[in-house]
């Protein structure tokens, strides 16, 4: 599979997050050729949050790790992460097997069994053979090294082109401290959250229940405001873990928190560049609603529409496509109110095609790699920004042969 044409030019130099270890391998869950199971280890006083899909379906695996963070309890964690199975909709079948999973990694790292986090990605709906990842939780423990989280990042791609990564560094008191994240995600790519596994690390030291809130803060306006196409995931896990080891407490501190977002965002937005198929970044900026959720409902309306995206693979501004998305969405519109921009080319205003608009200024900003659409609705003061892709043919190719 060729890498994407909106991917980065290169994986970042991801910084050793003292306090952690990684190892990837080749467990043969789908393909016997490829490295496809990632393990983390933790160390004493790491704390662990997440944030995870909010899918009625959701795997085995989501399940077990939103009790476990609720139950709270400490020392060393471990995580645990497959690609080329979902290991949802498995019923007691896929219970069994995270069970077994959790298990054998408490086992060898003596790690509590509640502190072990799993996650898979793949195909929905087949058992997973975790016995071929037990097999290799031996190989998996040798092999752990503070170095490894570019393996990882690696392991758990699917239709992924490219892996994902990104990194931060903030000085505290005059000290250091690291963040590095890694994400895998190129469809089934919607909120809540958007298929998509994130696992960052930091060696700040901050108490799980702030962590837990700020996860979720900078989750909203980051993975929650990202699509590919429209559809939810079963599997969707954000976990980010800080082993403290900085020896800097990182509560409440905005640089921290800023540095977070930045890393959440640039790990969104990559998941984006890699759209199944996808040749365009688009970012919909939509002003002047009635309120911050109006605005939601309209930028999501437009990034969801296969009449939009299409078109911005084709590379038409068929703007129309937009007015039209807007007066779906269910939020307030006012036809004679409403403004749409291309960039900063003026399309349309007072309930028709701008005067100064003119099909060749729209058709060269759709040649674009990177294209913004902005729709002010002139109502209010809600606002909403969020990144999607074009639509091509490549999208269905890729998943009218997903699981050969």
């Amino acid at each position: 599979m060729s890498i994407s044409p909106l991917a980065p030019a290169s994986f970042p130099d991801l910084p050793v997050i003292d306090g952690v270890t990684f190892a990837a391998a080749a467990a043969g869950v789908k393909r016997a050729d490829r490295v496809d199971v990632m393990l983390a280890l933790l160390a004493e006083g790491s704390s662990v949050a997440g944030v995870f899909t909010t899918s009625s379906t959701r795997s085995a695996n989501v399940l077990d790790c939103q009790r476990k963070l609720a139950l709270g309890t400490s020392g060393p964690a471990a995580i645990l992460v497959n690609s080329g199975n979902s290991n949802a909709f498995t019923g007691k079948l896929g219970e069994a097997s995270v069970a077994a999973l959790a298990k054998g990694v408490s086992d060898l790292c003596n790690v509590d069994v509640n502190r072990v986090f799993t996650a898979s990605t793949g195909v929905i709906g087949q058992p997973l053979p975790h016995e071929k990842i037990v097999a290799k939780l031996g190989e998996l423990r040798e092999n752990q090294s503070a170095s490894n989280l570019s393996d990882a990042a690696r392991a758990i791609m699917t239709t992924d082109t490219f892996p994902k990564g990104s990194t931060k560094t903030v000085s505290i008191k005059g000290k250091s401290v690291k963040i590095a994240g890694i994400a895998k995600g190129s469809g089934m790519i919607a909120p809540d959250m958007a298929t998509m596994l994130v696992y960052i690390f930091t060696d700040g030291q901050i108490a799980q229940a702030d962590l837990q809130a700020l996860v979720s803060k900078h989750n909203a306006k980051t993975f929650n405001c990202i699509t590919v196409d429209s559809d939810t995931s079963t599997s969707d896990s954000l976990m980010i873990a800080a082993t403290g080891r900085s020896g800097v407490d990182v509560t409440g501190n905005a640089d921290f928190s800023d540095a977070l977002h930045e890393i959440m965002l640039d790990l969104a937005q990559q998941v984006v560049r890699d759209g199944e198929g996808a040749t365009k970044f688009v970012t919909i900026n939509v002003t002047g609603a009635a309120s911050d959720s109006d605005a939601r409902l309209v930028a999501m309306s437009t990034a969801n529409s296969p009449l939009v995206k299409t078109a911005i693979a084709g590379e038409d501004p068929n703007w129309g496509r937009i007015v039209a998305a807007v007066g779906k969405s269910g939020a307030a519109a006012d036809r004679d109110l409403l403004t749409i921009h291309f960039s900063d080319v003026l399309v349309a205003e007072n309930g028709w095609v701008a005067p100064s608009y003119t099909e060749e200024a729209g058709a060269a900003l759709m040649k674009e790699q990177d294209i913004t659409i902005n729709i002010g609705l002139g109502l209010g003061d809600g606002k909403c920004t969020v990144w999607t892709c074009d639509l091509t043919h490549q999208y269905i190719t890729i998943n009218a042969d997903y699981r050969s």
